[in-house]
């Protein structure tokens, strides 16, 4: 798809010579495992364009990352070997493990790499000083190299060590995966195609009350599903009963509604279960009729055609949350709906990282997408307007 415009303003790794140099790239490897093996390489295999690019640049790479919540020490359980195993296979060469991602011996490593090797440095949290951006730690992460990239959208809204601080002692770029997050994410916030829709659900409306009133300002028609529905369907006088309501944001959601007017649209039936369980009792009923001891799961079928309506001739349409439980199947429905109207609308559709990557994925829809973002958090804080510490850092063009 042709890039009509573009918001990156920061430099690239195409804007510097590498030829010679030694880069160290921040790269988001915060991949799921099970028993010390990953369970899903898509954020290592969205790194390979820019990885390869450096590489062919005749550079040396040091890659690093964080893995995990390890409590600020060496963890085996949270090592980046099975990652950089991953990686090797992927690009058909040896990557060598640090045993850290500072320190002499870590050092000594990345002075003798020659041009096409690659040196995987260990989990960045390892160190305490990582989060609290400590700029030592930031210094000594630095010392290993020339020049640094940050390909880490998914953490780029964390002002740490790795992210931002090694920006302040190197010239610092972005590499594709970032160029590309900013790019998609970029015309949602800035120069938006009109008709544009934006899809919100998820289960929290508070982590979210920004990004709705943000994206009120600029979309065309904002649809609301997910448990985040119900507290706007309790505003309304509903009875959710046993539904996920947030009983703290039912006046936010109040004032958002009545500020937004016919440009909000909210679930009209919805599926219910008598417990919240994947083998629960399940029935569709309309909105405010949930009957007692009962709970809202997911979207119902006259919701879903009511959204197709509104989506037909969308320009842009931008996801953000599933429209229910869909990690069951029986309250799967309408989040895969969704999905697949998004798939079929011909439209450019942008997905939030996080749960709404992984719906689009299980409803195999994914490749039908323009772009699915890699970060959940990063995304929500761009759309919301928020500037990114880890995309403010890198040089301007």
């Amino acid at each position: 798809m042709p890039l009509l415009y573009t918001t990156m303003n920061k430099k690239t790794v195409k804007d510097i010579d590498l030829k010679g140099k030694r880069v160290l790239m921040r790269v988001d490897f915060n991949v799921p495992m099970q028993d010390g093996k990953v369970t899903d390489d898509k954020r290592i295999r969205a790194s390979l364009p820019t990885i390869q690019y450096v590489l062919d640049q005749g550079a040396s790479l040091i890659l690093m990352s964080h893995l995990g919540r390890p409590k600020g020490g060496p963890d085996p359980e949270f090592s980046l070997r099975a990652a950089s195993e991953v990686l090797a296979s992927l690009l058909g060469k040896p990557v060598k493990m640090a045993p850290d991602c500072v320190g002499p011996q870590v050092e000594k490593m990345a002075k003798a790499l020659k041009p096409g090797e690659v040196l995987m440095l260990e989990n960045t949290r390892f160190h305490a000083g990582e989060e609290k951006n400590d700029l030592d730690l930031a210094k000594q992460m630095a010392s290993l190299g020339d020049v640094y990239v940050n390909d880490a959208f998914g953490s780029a809204h964390r002002a740490h060590s790795s992210t931002e601080g090694v920006a302040h002692f190197l010239p610092a770029v972005s590499g594709f995966l970032m160029e590309q997050e900013l790019e998609y994410l970029g015309r949602a916030v800035s120069n938006p195609e009109h008709p544009y829709i934006a899809i919100l659900g998820g289960a929290k409306i508070s982590d979210k009350i920004l990004v709705v009133e943000t994206l009120l300002s600029k979309c065309d028609k904002l649809i609301i599903g997910g448990g985040m529905a119900n507290t706007f369907l309790a505003a309304k006088g509903y009875n959710m009963q046993d539904s996920l309501v947030e009983a703290g944001s039912v006046d936010t959601a109040k004032s958002i509604m009545s500020k937004a007017g016919s440009k909000l649209l909210l679930p009209v039936d919805a599926v219910i279960a008598d417990k919240f369980e994947a083998d629960a009792n399940s029935k569709v009923v309309d909105a405010d009729k949930v009957p007692a001891g009962w709970r809202i799961m997911d979207i119902g079928p006259k919701s879903v055609s009511e959204f197709k309506a509104a989506l037909n001739g969308a320009k842009l349409i931008v996801w953000n949350g599933p429209m229910g439980v869909f990690e069951m199947p029986k309250f799967a429905e309408g989040t895969f709906a969704i999905a697949k109207l998004l798939a079929e609308s011909g439209a450019t559709t942008v997905i939030g990282g996080g749960d709404s990557a992984s719906a689009v994925k299980k409803a195999g829809v994914a490749k039908q997408m323009t772009h699915v973002s890699t970060g959940g958090g990063a995304s929500l804080e761009f759309l919301e307007g928020k500037e990114l510490p880890g995309v403010a850092a890198l040089l301007d063009k």
